[in-house]
């Protein structure tokens, strides 16, 4: 038994504090510490965005909501949020603030991924008050386009004349604007890059699909571009040939 004891020590009882072996306490208090240097940053980068993560903890409430409601009770009430032709003639503004809020139920956290990448990224960089105005610009302009493609449709017999109750919420347009004003974060080449992924996400759909909701994904985007004087003053713009150690001969 003692050659165990010289081979192993932690079996020895003198290397032990109360029946507890010295290294893992060390060991415990190592975790404990990096968790709480995580929460620490997670907490900061919260709060780095108060606006995005106020959003989607709205969302987070609204999501369970509908998931609770039978679906026929789900379908009535994200009806009487939706930003279509008929609540837009009779209540916009209700509709216009309410549907933001609101999604189909599913993807939650998709969009706290979506909204982790580029609204929170956006908040901090242009600060919440001009974040808010490319939302707001990208949400309602998107809306009124689409919608008025829409009606256009409707006119011309090429949509049914029910498709003025069609349901339309959700936070996408906002969320396309806000990625597409993002692109002026980047110094050139790497920004026209970025705009070309941009463009291959809502241009091929509105070609192929040629349905209300793509039209507002290219509207907000196309909205969010044209942001470009609220980012002045805003920091310089990444340059990614920096991060990745290798400079382009193309500079801004």
């Amino acid at each position: 038994m003692s050659g165990l004891v010289a081979a192993y020590p932690a079996l020895d009882s003198g290397n032990t504090v109360g029946g507890r072996d010295p290294a893992l306490g060390s060991w415990h208090t190592v975790l404990v510490g990096a968790s709480a240097e995580a929460v620490k940053r997670v907490w900061r980068w919260v709060r780095s965005a108060p606006g995005t993560y106020l959003w989607l903890t709205a969302l987070a409430v609204t999501t369970v909501i509908i998931e609770l409601l039978p679906p026929d009770e789900a379908e009535e009430w994200l009806g009487s949020r939706s930003t279509n032709l008929y609540h837009l003639g009779e209540d916009p503004l209700r509709v216009l603030i309410t549907s933001a809020f609101w999604t189909d139920g599913s993807g939650w956290f998709a969009y706290a991924v979506l909204f982790t990448i580029f609204h929170a990224n956006a908040e901090r960089w242009l600060g919440t008050l001009r974040w808010l105005v490319v939302v707001i610009l990208a949400h309602v302009g998107a809306t009124y386009l689409s919608q008025g493609v829409l009606l256009w449709a409707i006119h011309s017999d090429d949509a049914p004349e029910r498709a003025i109750f069609a349901l339309d919420v959700g936070v996408s347009y906002g969320l396309a604007g806000v990625a597409a004003v993002l692109a002026y974060r980047f110094t050139t080449p790497w920004r026209w890059i970025y705009v070309l992924g941009v463009l291959a996400v809502v241009v091929p759909p509105v070609v192929m699909n040629r349905t209300f909701t793509d039209i507002g994904h290219a509207s907000a985007a196309a909205l969010g571009f044209a942001c470009y004087p609220l980012t002045r003053g805003s920091g310089r713009p990444w340059d990614i040939g920096v991060l990745l150690k290798w400079r382009p001969s193309m500079r801004r």
